[in-house]
C-alpha cells in the first residue's frame, strides 16, 4: 500500500477544497457537518494473511474545515492490539446522496500487545469506504484501511482490515 490511500486522500481533498470551498468562505472555513458514531468489525491482514479479527469505533465531529471532517478512533483486535488516532475524513455523495465513499487518514498510537510487530508506536491509518446511506441518515459501508509507520522506522510492514462498518447519525 505504501502511502496510496493517503495520497488518494489528499488529492482528493485538496482537488475538492480548490474547487468548492476556496472560492467563497476561504479554503478551510469552518461549516457544520452531521456528526456520527461508527463502529465496524473485520478481518486483520497482516503479509497477505488473515491474523485476526478487529472492532474499530469511530466519531466524525459536527463541523468541516473545508472538505476535511475531523474524527476520532479506537481500534481493539482479538490479539491484544489496541490503536488510537486523530484525523479527517473526506466524503463524497452520489445517487442524490444514497451512495457514498469515503477517504481518510489519522496519525495514531499502536499498542502491540499479542499482534504484529510494524515497527513503531506511531502509526497512520488510511482508508477508503463505499457504502449505501438511508433517509434517516444512516450509512452501511465496505470499509479497507491499511496502517503503517510512513518508514519512521526501518521495520515498516503495514497492515490491513477490511470491516463492515455502520455509522448513526447523532445530530440533523
Amino acid at each position: 500500500m505504501d502511502g496510496a490511500m493517503a495520497l488518494a486522500f489528499l488529492l482528493a481533498g485538496l482537488t475538492d477544497m480548490g474547487l468548492n470551498h476556496c472560492r467563497y468562505d476561504g479554503c478551510l472555513a469552518e461549516r457544520p457537518m452531521q456528526s456520527r458514531a461508527s463502529v465496524s468489525f473485520g478481518n486483520v491482514i497482516f503479509q497477505g494473511n488473515e491474523v485476526g479479527k478487529e472492532l474499530y469505533a469511530r466519531y466524525d465531529l459536527g463541523k468541516a474545515y473545508g472538505p476535511f471532517q475531523p474524527i476520532v478512533g479506537l481500534s481493539l483486535s482479538d490479539q491484544g492490539t489496541a490503536w488510537v488516532g486523530v484525523g479527517a475524513a473526506f466524503t463524497s455523495t452520489f445517487a442524490g446522496g444514497q451512495i457514498y465513499t469515503q477517504l481518510h487518514l489519522m496519525p495514531g498510537v499502536y499498542a502491540q500487545g499479542n499482534g504484529p510487530n510494524l515497527g513503531h508506536t506511531v502509526e497512520f491509518r488510511s482508508g477508503f469506504e463505499a457504502g449505501y446511506q438511508a433517509k434517516n441518515g444512516v450509512r452501511v459501508g465496505l470499509s479497507f484501511d491499511h496502517r503503517s509507520n510512513a518508514e519512521l522506522s526501518a521495520v515498516n510492514p503495514g497492515l490491513e482490515t477490511w470491516a463492515l462498518r455502520v455509522s448513526i447519525p447523532l445530530n440533523k
